[in-house]
């Protein structure tokens, strides 16, 4: 159970409220039913782990947003943050944070190369009761996403991204790559209505070539229970690798006729396989 300083502030000043309008005003039944009790939680809230998304490369949280709505409607609390895509490392240690501020257990569901940062972010946390990859990467240690991705043929995207320069804070120049707008929907999104896969190819959040090189220092995989989505006519992690990494990593899996951008295009199947995961990770 992670520490919860701040809530214990509140219950204490809680008290010493409750305590100074009991000296200064009489106590009825109606006070208490009425404007005394605490308002009841919902029950699903309180019995049902917090589901943690985490997007990948060229997109960003609002790619979740249709499973968001579904997870939600089941009762599931969701937290979606920003991926920073600066590093394998520190994206990882920035997830790690974010799961260290949410309460009781935890399914950690990671798309793309969120599923990298996933993996090493959860490792060690006995909160996490179970991982689900949509079509996302699980590196083994020492192995990079870049490796992992181009290890089976079939991987179009890479050829349709444009590099751009940005300054380093402490000196120096990195590199974003962006899926050129031209080919974002036919490499990334070939399933989603063009209206739709035109305005992710302007949003799209670059990813530095530094987090797609990082090599991998954990495998939570190894040890927590994972489930994989495998989009079969994905282009930018071809189906091969995604089998090559279920497989290895034990992950029970289900198929899907769906591109890369699974969770916008079939946000009903995602969710669903992130509920059958908090359902057995019970």
């Amino acid at each position: 159970m992670k520490p919860t300083p701040k809530s214990r502030l509140l219950g204490v000043a809680a008290s010493v409220l409750v305590a100074a309008l009991a000296l200064t005003a009489p106590v009825t039944a109606n006070s208490v039913t009425s404007a005394g009790a605490a308002e009841p939680q919902p029950a699903q809230q309180q019995d049902k782990p917090t589901v943690v998304l985490v997007h990948g490369a060229f997109a960003d949280a609002s790619s979740w947003n249709g499973v968001i709505e579904r997870l939600q409607a089941e009762g599931y609390p969701v937290v979606a943050p920003a991926n920073p895509l600066r590093d394998l490392a520190t994206d990882s240690a920035y997830l790690r944070s974010v799961l260290n501020s949410v309460q009781g257990p935890i399914v950690l569901a990671g798309h793309s190369y969120g599923g990298a940062v996933m993996s090493s972010a959860a490792a060690g946390d006995p909160d996490v009761k179970a991982l689900v990859y949509i079509t996302a990467l699980a590196p083994e240690i020492g192995e990079s996403t870049g490796e992992l991705v181009n290890r089976f043929p079939g991987n179009t995207l890479g050829a349709n991204l444009q590099s751009v320069p940005f300054p380093l804070p402490g000196g120096g120049e990195g590199a974003d790559l962006y899926v050129k707008r031209e080919a974002f929907r036919e490499h990334f999104a070939a399933d989603v209505p063009a209206p739709t896969a035109a305005l992710m190819a302007v949003t799209q959040r670059p990813a530095a070539t530094a987090a797609l090189e990082g090599k991998a220092v954990e495998a939570a995989w190894k040890v927590i229970p994972s489930w994989a989505l495998l989009a079969t006519e994905d282009k930018a992690i071809p189906l091969a690798a995604q089998k090559f990494m279920a497989e290895r990593a034990k992950s029970k899996t289900v198929e899907v006729k769906a591109s890369h951008a699974v969770p916008v295009s079939q946000p009903g199947a995602v969710a669903d396989l992130i509920i059958e995961a908090a359902g057995a990770s019970k």
